[in-house]
């Protein structure tokens, strides 16, 4: 049980910083990822930016999660072929919302970065960061296209997730660092005494305070 997800990014950097990885840039799934995702890049001494995807939610049940949409030209789809066949659906069916989705990315991506360019991941160590897993379909496609950018090395890291989903995402980073797989695992909130919605507001912060640690390093 974690505090906030502040303390949960501290326990993370540690975990990291104890296998030093080479020339890390530490990318965060926002909103929730970012606060997580801070304190590892200030202690790695890493950039930090963004991976953007967006959860496709079946239709009159928005919680659940029949697939994202990552950033990317076009976009990234991934799906989950359970739920598909629970519900019925095909990935086509989703055309429309794929869409809304691919344009969602783009706001944020002007909301948050202002224009920034994104880091430099190509050749070198690339930590997605997340608050924690449930369903695995919104890292999927994060990993899917940071895959296509580059990295020498993809370490997925995330302070807490089921036991299966850290199995099923080793296939698809190069390293998977979890610091707690709980069961039952109910849902990632559930493991944080404080785990309020993630502000607009706190990103840009948090993003921005980043960067100005960086240039000053540089």
């Amino acid at each position: 049980m974690f505090r906030d997800r502040h303390e949960a990014g501290l326990a993370l950097a540690e975990a990291l910083a104890a296998r030093a990885p080479e020339r890390p840039v530490v990318l965060a799934l926002p909103r929730g990822g970012v606060p997580v995702a801070a304190p590892v890049a200030e202690r790695l001494g890493a950039p930090l930016g963004l991976l953007f995807v967006r959860k496709l939610g079946v239709p009159g049940h928005e919680e659940l999660a029949a697939g994202a949409v990552g950033d990317g030209d076009p976009p990234v789809t991934v799906f989950n072929p359970h739920v598909l066949a629970m519900i019925g659906m095909r990935p086509e069916d989703f055309a429309p919302r794929v869409a809304a989705r691919a344009t969602e990315i783009a706001e944020r991506r002007a909301r948050y970065l202002g224009g920034r360019p994104d880091p430099e991941v190509a050749g070198r160590t690339a930590i997605v960061i997340d608050d924690g897993i449930a369903t695995g379909a919104t890292v999927k496609a994060a990993l899917q296209v940071l895959r296509a950018r580059g990295p020498a090395r993809i370490v997925l890291a995330v302070p807490v997730a089921p036991a299966e989903a850290v199995r099923e995402m080793a296939g698809l980073a190069d390293e998977v660092v979890c610091l707690e797989t709980p069961e039952p695992f109910v849902a990632v909130g559930a493991h944080y005494r404080s785990f309020p919605q993630t502000e607009d507001a706190e990103v840009v912060a948090l993003l921005a305070a980043a960067a100005a640690r960086e240039a000053k390093g540089a």
